[in-house]
């Protein structure tokens, strides 16, 4: 199938990119042939955030949003607080001392899975074509080394590697441009990232863990539009913070992240988030509730020192598949959505000029002017300096130089990243933290969490979870660190069972997996590797 422009991704980077696309030609009288490919069920399936969405992209892309019907920002933020946790204790942080980019002034809290099929409406409008349930497996290129475009992946393929009767070959997709928009750790990203040498002059990528709940909660206690952000406790060994977002129907969502440099290997980012609920300040608001839904998901948290070359012969990252999370802000749906708009741009021009193949260099001239370049700036060494000097110094240092950058005093050093998966000590170093044991009204275990978030793989298929050698978890990951697998995991994909009996062996429940690529990024080997399975597997999520 021949196309213009193919966009990998229906998030909300890869569905700006493509309404963008098809009104630059409507505005000029022009066709131009536009596909959006979403591994999910449905477009908004797979994605996942808190979500307090800041509407600067979503003015510029559709300026009359706010004067239809049945758009999804509809709760406003109209109280912002930040606690700071003791065990037992909640201090509310004045934001006077916030830089004002942090107060959250005309964003709004919602699904963003929700503005997602929105979007996805917008687009079919404007005759984008949508294909859900097909996952791009593999990059095609031209004989110079081009981009030519992408191939899904073939179904009905049995876990023993044969067809199955259910056999569907994968369909090719070419274009004249390629658009990237796989969300974070992206199966192709990351090849191309390699490919190209995308990141050889940046700092490595680094992540956290997000993982969320929906709640319907005591009406008495729901505030609509109320936000609360959190730092502190129950994190001892590793650094990030909570959330908790009053949103529409009477519900919260709320969720916890874990920034994935910690080093105590006992750690379980689920069970964080679980523990984190007991604090009294959070088991009040939910008390009398009810947990309806559950989800996780990786987050970029590089900024901008880890924003890669964005583009390359034939295509171009877009969104999280590059990196534009605000950190501080907690905020990257804008600047994702942004990054589509300008590669749009860019790949509009060069359709029209009747160029295919080269590099977009437009796009990356349009992001080095941009304001999402100028606010990444800002905030560029938030993280650094909270990893580097921790929650109480590092953060209050973090204050100070955001304030300078926000009242024009640029700093003169940019700091560092070192990788996730180089961070882990020895498991003898350290001691298992506490967790709370699941009483299934405020806390839970990861399996009936996993079955809160719709999640399912056609069981007959190879797993989509490689390991490169096989003989790394048991015989080098298990002695040194206890198989971290085991817990950094929020869906129970992996297990070491026998290990009483004297013969331990590594388990891989690849249908549980939420797709949230934490065993990609955090295995200190780098022995697993993700890749897509089946189109339309994984979770669905409903409202999130």
């Amino acid at each position: 199938m021949e196309y213009d422009v193919v966009i990998v991704g229906g998030g909300p980077a890869g569905l700006s990119a493509a309404i963008r696309l098809k009104q630059q030609a409507a505005e000029a009288g022009k066709e131009i042939s536009v596909c959006v490919l979403e591994k999910g069920s449905e477009i908004g399936a797979h994605i996942l955030s808190g979500a307090v969405v800041d509407p600067r992209a979503l003015d510029e892309l559709l300026p009359q949003w706010r004067e239809e019907d049945g758009h999804p920002l509809t709760v406003p933020v109209d109280g912002n607080h930040h606690w700071v946790l003791t065990r037992s204790m909640k201090f509310n942080f004045p934001h006077l001392f916030m830089p004002p980019f942090m107060n959250n002034e005309g964003c709004y809290t919602l699904s963003l899975g929700n503005m997602t099929r929105w979007l996805g409406e917008k687009a079919e409008a404007l005759e984008v074509e949508i294909f859900p349930g097909f996952a791009g497996a593999e990059v095609l290129f031209n004989q110079d080394g081009s981009v030519r475009g992408v191939a899904t992946g073939a179904s009905g393929i049995g876990k023993d590697g044969e067809k199955s009767p259910r056999y569907e070959p994968g369909m090719e997709l070419h274009a004249k441009y390629t658009l990237f928009a796989e969300g974070v750790r992206g199966h192709l990203s990351k090849q191309l990232k390699r490919m190209f040498s995308l990141d050889s002059e940046c700092e490595p990528q680094i992540y956290g863990l997000g993982v969320k709940e929906l709640w319907d909660i005591d009406p008495e206690k729901h505030e609509p539009g109320k936000v609360i952000h959190t730092q502190g406790w129950p994190l001892d060994d590793a650094n990030g913070g909570g959330f908790l977002y009053h949103q529409a129907d009477g519900q919260v969502a709320l969720g916890f992240v874990t920034w994935l440099n910690y080093k105590n290997p006992h750690i379980s980012p689920f069970q964080e988030m679980q523990k984190w609920k007991t604090h009294p300040a959070i088991a009040e608001i939910l008390e009398g509730g009810k947990r309806i839904s559950y989800g996780a998901r990786a987050i970029n948290d590089g900024g901008l020192q880890s924003v890669p070359k964005l583009a390359f012969p034939g295509g171009a990252l877009i969104g999280c598949s590059a990196g534009f999370l605000n950190v501080p802000r907690i905020k990257g749906s804008h600047t994702a959505m942004k990054s589509g708009m300008m590669a749009a741009d860019a790949a509009y021009e060069a359709v029209m000029a009747g160029r295919q193949h080269d590099e977009l260099t437009g796009y990356q001239t349009l992001y080095d002017v941009s304001w999402v370049k100028e606010e990444l700036s800002v905030v560029r060494n938030t993280v650094p300096l909270v990893k580097k000097f921790g929650e109480v110094v590092g953060t209050g240092l973090a204050g100070v130089t955001m304030w300078l950058e926000h009242v024009g005093i640029r700093l003169p050093f940019t700091m560092g990243h070192k990788p996730d998966h180089e961070q882990l000590g020895r498991a003898e170093h350290f001691r298992a933290p506490e967790y709370p044991k699941p009483d299934g009204v405020l806390t839970f275990d990861r399996l009936s969490s996993v079955f809160q978030s719709n999640t399912n793989h056609e069981e007959d298929q190879p797993a989509h979870l490689h390991l490169k050698d096989p003989a790394v978890p048991i015989a080098y990951n298990l002695p040194l660190y206890d198989e971290p697998a085991q817990r950094y995991c929020p869906a129970g994909v992996y297990e070491v069972v026998g290990e009483e009996e004297g013969e331990p062996k590594f388990v891989i429940n690849a249908q549980n997996c939420v797709h949230c690529k934490t065993c990609d990024i955090k295995d200190p080997t780098q022995n697993i590797n993700w890749v897509v399975p089946e189109g339309g597997g994984g979770p669905n999520y409903p409202n999130m």
